[in-house]
């Protein structure tokens, strides 16, 4: 099957029908991804002081307004409600590196699939919802609000940028995902959800940085697209490839199968590593399959 090599704006407003099938909350099955030691549970809404009232039985003890008991002789204890909104930021590579795909789809879209489906979701829950969307060479920026029209204006900025996407362009950038998520750093100051959808090109001690400042105030997983051509090379002796400059020509035997495949699996494990020190849940999505049914599988919801 050959993979969708560009991504249709009516394609990604489609999904808002598919995406009531999972949610990003705090609640969440048992084996979901969001649940459980391994990975962080998401704060859901952020809180917000509503009165200052008499403490009753039962109330909890870390409520407890020390000054405003001691000032009125009498223990009070503060109350809060959750707010009605939170920010889902997305940040969604579009790079050249995520221009290839060996079935269904291409890793860029795989990235704009998963972005769509989150997008219809968090404004299906009353949230707001705003995106980075990067490549190699230029930003797009969609404010945070809570309309269908910013889901909409999310979806074609997407399809925009993936539409530039080009098998003669020659530009690599790996230091964008850092300058994307730099400009992460400086909108979501706390209590957003930020969701961030990469193949993890160009990541390195910045990149661990970014995402620490990142996750220090805010909820954050990281979806790790990959395609499976980048976990083992058909066996084919002699198959040439080539970047449009260099050739090169892969060499026959085992051997060379099982080195590729052993490094591509170390490099996923120590990203897998890194986030997870950090409290990031990662999410692997593989271009061969559908997207929204691997986050129904990793987030633990089925039908």
């Amino acid at each position: 099957m050959k993979a969708k090599v560009h991504v249709e704006l009516d394609e990604l407003v489609r999904l808002q029908f598919d995406q009531h099938r999972f949610s990003f909350l705090p609640k969440q099955p048992i084996h979901s991804l969001l649940s459980g030691r391994h990975a962080s549970r998401l704060r859901g809404r952020g809180l917000q002081f509503e009165e200052l009232r008499h403490y009753q039985p039962g109330d909890d003890i870390r409520s407890m307004d020390w000054r405003a008991t001691a000032r009125l002789k009498k223990p009070h204890v503060r109350v809060f409600s959750e707010e009605r909104e939170r920010t889902v930021l997305f940040v969604v590579d579009q790079r050249n590196g995520m221009h290839f795909g060996s079935a269904r789809a291409t890793k860029a879209v795989a990235a704009c699939e998963l972005a769509a489906l989150g997008a219809w979701r968090t404004l299906s829950m009353g949230d707001r919802t705003a995106a980075i969307i990067f490549n190699d060479e230029e930003t797009a920026y969609v404010p945070p609000h809570r309309s269908r029209a910013t889901v909409h204006r999310i979806c074609s900025e997407m399809v925009t940028m993936n539409q530039k996407l080009d098998a003669d362009n020659r530009a690599d950038n790996p230091q964008a995902l850092n300058e994307a998520l730099r400009q992460a750093a400086s909108l979501a100051k706390h209590d957003f959800l930020i969701v961030l959808a990469t193949d993890c090109h160009g990541a390195g001690p910045e990149t661990r940085k970014l995402v620490s400042q990142l996750a220090a105030h805010n909820d954050m997983i990281a979806a790790l697209v990959y395609d499976p051509l980048g976990i083992r090379l058909p066996n084919i002796g002699g198959l040439e490839v080539t970047d449009g400059e260099k050739r090169l020509t892969i060499p026959d035997g085992k051997s060379f199968q099982d080195n590729y495949e052993a490094a591509f699996v170390e490099w996923g494990r120590l990203i897998h590593e890194r986030f997870s020190a950090l409290k990031v849940p990662v999410l692997p999505i593989c271009t061969h399959d559908d997207v929204g049914d691997q986050v129904l599988s990793a987030l633990g919801f089925h039908g």
